[in-house]
């Protein structure tokens, strides 16, 4: 029984290294995510979601070392925690940093056109950005008027708003109803 107690909360590696592997790795995948873009983090395609859950797998020794022992585990996820908490907190003071990390958003449709050139660069297909037009509410990417890939990943579409003359004759029929409940008999 003590054995196995032992072998579960004994550290195999020396406490320091058990805090520095988990910083590493949270800053290579950090930049290694920014690196991959903005695609990567929210417009998954099976792919994508095959790599990002491979990734932690492969990661995992780099983070535990030899160590597999509860307390290694912990002091690790403790460690992640951490530090990607004070990152949050620091990129929130430093907003200078912070664009760097996240990037900029990108405009993909300006004015009812789609933006090829910024799809490609972005690695995203018209496929993939209708389906994501869909999922908002659009029946298709004429009714947009501009859509933007926001800095975490997201597609914010904005609709076409009506023409002058689509307003003028939503305005005749709203009157016409107006008058027409008005008349005797109706």
């Amino acid at each position: 029984m003590m054995t196995t107690l032992h072998d579960m909360f004994a550290l195999s590696l020396p406490l320091t290294e058990k805090i520095l592997r988990p910083i590493v790795v949270y800053l290579f995948l950090v930049v290694g995510l920014r690196l991959a873009g903005k695609r990567e983090l929210a417009q998954l395609n099976p792919l994508d979601f095959v790599v990002l859950m491979t990734l932690s797998n492969t990661v995992q020794n780099a983070i535990i070392g030899e160590d597999n022992s509860v307390t290694g585990g912990i002091i690790g996820a403790t460690t992640l925690i951490v530090v990607n908490h004070l990152m949050v907190r620091f990129l929130y003071r430093h907003r200078d940093v912070d664009r760097v990390l996240e990037g900029d958003a990108c405009v993909l449709i300006a004015d009812g056109k789609v933006r090829h050139k910024v799809l490609e660069r972005e690695l995203i297909t018209q496929p993939e950005l209708e389906a994501a037009a869909h999922k908002q509410g659009f029946r298709s990417l004429s009714d947009v008027d501009h859509a933007v890939l926001e800095t975490g990943g997201g597609i914010s579409f904005f609709a076409r708003a009506p023409s002058p003359e689509v307003k003028r004759h939503r305005e005749l029929l709203t009157r016409l109803d107006a008058i027409e409940a008005r008349l005797p008999g109706a």
